[in-house]
């Protein structure tokens, strides 16, 4: 039995910029694959070709173009293509991203759904990719259509109060397990509006004005940041383990955890 000054200690709080182990590992693993660039040229851009999605290997015209890995790699590469970079400013960017919406996602999913989650919306992105550049052959690669999916996953619960935008706590645990909005008080809500006004400026800007990014001038697969956010928005309730409270008492960005207990 827990003695009375066992019971007067604070629970441990663990802060919102801690990462969870599942991010972590995610990283780590995106910048070990990027040591490919240490293979000689040929090898590194063969490596893109076999694990890179490339809509022109999806062609069943004549004009087929043969590439890496043949028909296996029309599976893989649906989800391989995230994990390679072009450079570090590339890796650097996403990982920017997804430190406070991926930390939260990761927190609130757990590891294995949070992995799940991130080749879904990667696959997502790949598709919209597929359908806006049928014969392309310029191969895609990169994380940030899953880290969309993560972004628009994070902005269904990000909101509400006690999670981790509403700065009301320094508990990341309890800030990421808040009940979350449903699809469509999300998208009543004046603060999630103005969110997806403002992610979805910049990806038309990006795609208007074709802008390129890091040191090689790689142009931004702007269609698949849709893909891979529209992903994670729609499916989110399909990871979410947060059970929603009766009447949706969590549909409105006041909620808090203290009023459940």
């Amino acid at each position: 039995m827990d003695s009375p000054d066992e019971l007067s200690q604070p629970i441990p709080r663990e802060p919102i910029l801690t990462l969870p182990r599942a991010l972590t590992a995610y990283i780590v693993l995106i910048a070990a694959i990027h040591l490919r660039v240490l293979l000689p040229p040929e090898a590194e851009y063969w490596t893109i070709e076999l694990f890179g999605f490339i809509p022109k290997r999806f062609d069943s015209t004549l004009l087929a173009t043969p590439f890496p890995g043949g028909s296996p790699a029309k599976v893989w590469s649906f989800v391989t293509y995230s994990l390679l970079h072009a450079n570090l400013s590339h890796i650097g960017f996403n990982v920017l991203w997804l430190l406070p919406f991926g930390s939260a996602v990761a927190r609130r999913f757990g590891a294995l759904r949070f992995f799940l989650f991130m080749a879904v919306t990667a696959i997502a992105g790949a598709l919209a990719h597929l359908v806006t550049h049928e014969h392309a052959v310029a191969p895609m690669i990169g994380a940030s259509a899953s880290v969309s999916g993560a972004m628009a996953a994070a902005i269904r619960f990000a909101f509400v109060q006690g999670s981790f935008l509403s700065f009301r706590r320094g508990d990341a645990d309890a800030a990421a397990q808040v009940p979350a909005l449903s699809l469509l008080h999300a998208l009543r809500n004046p603060r999630v509006l103005g969110f997806l006004g403002v992610w979805f400026g910049v990806n038309i800007i990006f795609g208007i004005g074709s802008v390129a990014i890091g040191a090689d001038g790689a142009s931004v697969a702007w269609q698949a940041h849709i893909g891979g956010f529209f992903a994670g928005l729609v499916l989110f309730s399909l990871f979410d383990p947060v059970p929603r409270p009766a009447h949706g008492a969590a549909d409105t960005p006041s909620t808090d955890m203290s009023d459940r207990r």
